[in-house]
């Protein structure tokens, strides 16, 4: 009911209380264990959460979503707590490899523009791989799921190819394209074409014939049975594809900044691993962590507006 709080919506703050104490009262094993914004770092999380428990009485829905997600904060703060014992207080784990979060924190704050920048070009070459691969796995899925005659003919090249992880087509990709960045959208968009072509296909070979039948009988000529009977039919088929190509691509845009280009974040975590900079490579993670599943939900959202009309009838 609107006006009333549970006691379970304040287990983050006790979770934040713990964890300052530990960090306060607790001594480090090494001066180098030093952070400056840890402790600030969890006021300003404590008067965000304060502030959206106050307008959580006003509004239910975000009363809701804080009872349903405090066990889940609290298990992270925790979490966040504990590292930090196992590294800063005890010393069980060596460093430069496992620096405490403190440290990690240090980094994101003070070397935010290397990371935002990096996390740009990331960004930049996701969108034009993917958006290539995808393009072009449904193209290929609808001629193949579509036309028998070029399934005959493309169906064999696309069994060959589609297996072999596109990673393994870096140094020929480097050969023939004029830019590593050229390359590695190549690699991105290959590795997403074979399952957003194979799902497409798949999806448009299983459609009802009865769906087809039924516009014909209406009139329909062939473009419109592909683009408004087979596509839509097959669209739940196409977003596994799509978010099967989202996965393969995450993977594979690492591994090419690695590789090849000169900003990014898999290029930040192979700078700062050179440089024994293990704090930075964390800083890295957190980035990409958030800014994949970020991608991710943005993708869930497109697909639910899209398939509304599947609401009550599929579980996701």
């Amino acid at each position: 009911m609107k006006g009333k709080i549970s006691t379970k919506i304040f287990l983050p703050l006790m979770a934040i209380t713990i964890t300052v104490i530990i960090s306060k009262l607790v001594p480090d094993k090494s001066a180098a264990y030093r952070t400056v914004f840890w402790i600030p770092l969890f006021g300003v999380i404590s008067l965000l959460y304060v502030l959206a428990i106050v307008l959580s009485l006003k509004f239910e829905t975000l009363n809701q979503w804080l009872r349903e997600k405090a066990p889940l904060l609290t298990a992270a703060i925790l979490f966040l707590s504990l590292w930090e014992i196992v590294t800063s207080k005890l010393s069980l784990l060596p460093l430069p490899y496992f620096p405490p979060p403190g440290q990690v924190v240090d980094v994101i704050i003070t070397d935010r523009k290397m990371l935002l920048i990096s996390t740009f070009y990331s960004l930049r070459m996701l969108v034009a791989g993917y958006l290539l691969g995808a393009f072009s796995g449904l193209i290929t899925g609808t001629m193949i799921g579509w036309n028998k005659r070029l399934n005959y003919w493309i169906g064999p090249l696309q069994k060959i190819i589609g297996p072999i992880p596109a990673t393994a087509w870096i140094p020929i990709a480097m050969t023939i394209f004029p830019t590593s960045f050229s390359a590695s959208v190549f690699i991105l968009g290959l590795s997403v074409w074979f399952p957003v072509t194979v799902m497409t296909s798949s999806g448009i070979a299983n459609v009802q014939k009865s769906y087809f039948e039924v516009a014909q009988t209406l009139g329909a000529g062939k473009p419109y049975l592909i683009f408004r009977v087979a596509l839509p039919a097959a669209l739940p088929n196409i977003f596994i594809g799509l978010f099967m190509g989202l996965g393969t691509s995450f993977v594979t845009l690492i591994v090419a900044e690695m590789l090849g280009v000169k900003a990014g974040l898999g290029w930040y975590i192979n700078w700062a691993q050179g440089w024994a900079e293990y704090k930075k490579v964390y800083a890295s993670l957190g980035v990409m962590s958030l800014l994949f599943s970020t991608i991710i939900t943005l993708l869930f959202k497109v697909r639910d507006r899209i398939l509304i009309w599947q609401r009550g009838l599929i579980k996701w």
